[in-house]
């Protein structure tokens, strides 16, 4: 079994390439979960522990990577390889810029595609690295912002508005988009404001600026 092993959330909706890569994978000692539907990837990416995540583009219900940047929101870290016939270089600009650490345009060839896998298996296990926010150093995995003053836990909710608000400091975000990406079961953008009142009730109102007719971003970093 290799020294590398992983657990992967394979989405892929052809049936057979996905039978394909599942056998691939399981032979070079993976464990692998496979599902064939966006909302399915997202759930199972929510609710189990994965080493890596392995998307295809075009999944039915929602695309693969609106799965990831929902993911990212949420403050879920685990590395993801985009596999996708879109292969020229806008879509794999798009790809990395929308939270995935790999992409790789179909066909592709196996060798690589398992190097690869392994490269985000060794990412998965190293130290989570923090993100910068006022005050302290957030990370998102733990759920957790270090302060000098002591440790701030924050919900799963919490930690994703921060962490999207962090990953693109000088970014404004409408509180559209922010529902988007954190709340995407919400429907109301209230739910925003309620959140953002919640960190800034954690962090202090400076963790948050509120900019007027626009909507939110990340507070100065010293």
């Amino acid at each position: 079994m290799s020294t590398e092993c992983a657990r992967v959330l394979l989405a892929e909706d052809d049936v057979r390439l996905a039978e394909m890569l599942a056998d691939l994978l399981e032979s070079e000692g993976h464990e692998v979960t496979v599902v064939h539907d966006g909302q399915r990837a997202l759930h199972e990416a929510m609710t189990r522990s994965f080493d890596v995540l392995v998307f295809d583009r075009g999944l039915p219900s929602r695309e693969g990577l609106d799965v990831i940047e929902a993911l990212r929101g949420r403050g879920n870290t685990v590395p993801a390889l985009i596999l996708s016939a879109l292969g020229n270089p806008a879509d794999r600009v798009e790809g990395l810029q929308r939270g995935a650490e790999d992409y790789l345009a179909k066909p592709f060839d196996i060798d690589e595609l398992l190097a690869r896998i392994n490269v985000l298996r060794r990412k998965s296990a190293a130290p989570t690295e923090g993100v910068r926010v006022p005050g302290g150093v957030l990370y998102p995995s733990r759920h957790e912002v270090e302060r000098e003053d002591g440790v701030v836990i924050l919900s799963e909710r919490e930690t994703g508005l921060l962490a999207t608000l962090a990953r693109r400091p000088t970014q404004v975000f409408t509180r559209a988009e922010l529902l988007e990406r954190v709340f995407a079961d919400a429907e109301e953008t209230g739910v925003v404001d309620a959140y953002v009142h919640h960190l800034r009730k954690k962090l202090g109102r400076a963790c948050v600026l509120t900019v007027r007719g626009v909507g939110y971003a990340l507070g100065s970093v010293s």
